[in-house]
């Protein structure tokens, strides 16, 4: 029994730590095929000289980072300096587990994944909001205040567009939720409205331009992580990028009727639909001019909560009429 113990604790800690590998070298491919994309908008070559054509740019970008020595600045909390980025980018490990995928499943498969998808992505406002604060600079505070009520603000309207799919689904599963998109049809043909502003809300979820406000070079310099360098700034960096590469797979698992796990082909069109809103995440920081925050905060409260909500009911309406 012990013996079974130990192979099954070791077992959870291997996968785990195939999964940290597997997210930061998917960050990394994802980071290179950016700013190759933002080079052809903006008529340059791009990362061209680590290795063949720059395939080892990231990789050469994120060894320097951590090599070089973190700084704590003289009047910050230290500890709270250091939590903070540890906080955003665990709990965003901790989301994308629960994320399921056609060849690897999920390593947290249960009947509310969903759920703690968006309550992890919740949490990590927390991070933001103390590297604000126990940097103890006024650039920062100001940055992490920001990109906390833009964030506070947009949970809403994320977590109110997925309510009629789950709704629809009887489920706050996603494999539940996929299920039942197969036996009907992708659920943004029904929720078109609803599937727009999910896309939306989660560019300014993860601080993606046009809504980048919280790091607003001309006005704050870097926003809430303007005093961290060197490996505390990677794990802020790699926080980031999960948590778009999350809601890549969140929306084609929702709306874009997922994948068929007995397909193969059905399993590389998913990928190709990630492909896509990961696409969406890139393109939208090149052509796209950034919102003013009350034009942002205006957005929010005004236009996408009453169309939400007018959504959500109608749905619950619908739904209950038909049963």
């Amino acid at each position: 029994m012990f013996i079974n113990t130990i192979y099954l604790l070791l077992v959870d800690i291997v996968s785990h730590i195939i999964n940290i590998l597997y997210v930061v070298l998917v960050v990394a491919v994802y980071t290179l095929w950016e700013r190759r994309i933002l080079a052809r908008a903006q008529r340059r070559l791009g990362p061209t000289a680590i290795s063949y054509q720059g395939l080892l740019q990231p990789f050469s970008d994120g060894f320097k980072l951590i090599l070089k020595q973190p700084i704590v600045p003289l009047k910050a909390s230290t500890f709270l300096f250091i939590l903070a980025p540890i906080i955003s980018f665990t709990l965003a490990l901790f989301s994308w587990s629960f994320i399921p995928s056609p060849f690897f499943g999920s390593l947290n498969n249960t009947s509310l994944s969903l759920f703690y998808v968006l309550a992890l992505s919740t949490l990590g406002i927390y991070g933001t909001l103390l590297s604000g604060w126990a940097s103890n600079s006024r650039y920062a505070f100001l940055g992490s205040l920001r990109s906390t009520a833009q964030m506070i603000s947009y949970e809403v309207i994320l977590g109110l567009s997925l309510l009629p799919a789950c709704i629809i689904s009887s489920s706050l599963n996603f494999v539940d939720i996929v299920f039942a998109q197969q036996e009907s049809v992708p659920f943004f043909i029904p929720l078109f409205p609803l599937f727009l502003i999910f896309c939306i809300a989660a560019l300014a979820e993860t601080n993606r331009a046009p809504f980048d406000l919280p790091e607003a070079e001309s006005e704050l310099v870097s926003g809430y992580n303007i005093e961290y360098s060197g490996i505390f700034f990677v794990l802020f960096f790699l926080a980031e990028y999960t948590n778009m590469l999350i809601f890549s797979h969140v929306i084609p698992l929702v709306f874009l009727g997922g994948f068929n796990p007995s397909s193969l082909l059905s399993c590389y069109i998913y990928f190709y639909k990630v492909g896509l809103i990961a696409f969406g995440f890139v393109i939208a920081r090149a052509i796209l001019p950034r919102y003013r925050f009350d034009q942002l905060m205006l957005l929010c409260w005004k236009i996408f909560l009453p169309i939400v909500l007018a959504c959500f009911f109608f749905t619950a309406v619908v739904i209950t009429l038909s049963v």
